[in-house]
């Protein structure tokens, strides 16, 4: 008796699954759905500065997603492989940066320069680097923690005029356009960019 062959996957199809690039993308479309609902609530809407927990929440919750497609099951494959996988990494990376800015800048409404899409942008752009830098360093699976921790630092501090006025440090907490704040966010960006582009995740044991 026969059996049915298995009709082979393409190797894009096989590539988003080994990454978990499906359930990435559903976790940015639930992330930009609950901040435009919370951004929307009124006494959010009538006091901009009632968003900034969103600019922190939801770069993390972005930021925590894509670190987990950055896991890697064969490592030894990779390293092995004809062609490089630096090209591969950023794009995978650049790919899903822009999908998640785009997303959560549409998310906020209201002025772009008090707490809206301008902050969303920068906070997402940083937050995602420090993750792919916490992926080289620590692996995918504890890539969100030092995110979690530096963010978490910043907003408990931000009450301290001073604090505020570090834009370089507390880049999370400013309103959008300040320079400092840029400046740091892209610095972040470019170094976990390209860290994880060039050495990628941090080897790991199977999942359980």
């Amino acid at each position: 008796m026969n059996t049915p062959r298995e009709v082979p996957r393409p190797p894009l199809a096989l590539y988003a699954r080994s990454r978990a690039v499906p359930a990435t993308l559903a976790a940015l479309v639930c992330a930009a759905l609950l901040t435009r609902w919370a951004a929307t609530v009124p006494d959010v809407f009538l006091d901009p500065y009632r968003r900034v927990p969103l600019l922190s929440l939801a770069p993390l919750a972005v930021s925590a997603a894509i670190g987990t497609s950055l896991h890697v099951y064969g490592r030894d494959l990779d390293d092995t492989a004809a062609r490089p996988w630096w090209p591969g990494r950023l794009a995978h990376l650049l790919v899903l940066t822009a999908l998640a800015a785009t997303v959560l800048a549409l998310a906020v409404p209201g002025d772009a320069q008090v707490f809206g899409s301008v902050g969303m942008v920068r906070n997402t752009l940083g937050a995602v680097g420090v993750t792919a830098l916490a992926a080289v360093l620590f692996g995918a699976r504890a890539a969100w923690m030092p995110t979690m921790l530096y963010f978490s630092a910043v907003y408990l501090s931000a009450a301290s005029p001073r604090m505020r006025q570090a834009t370089v440090l507390a880049w999370p907490m400013q309103a959008g356009p300040q320079l400092g704040a840029w400046t740091a966010a892209l610095a972040l960006y470019v170094l976990g960019a390209g860290l994880y582009a060039a050495r990628g995740a941090r080897p790991e044991g199977p999942r359980g």
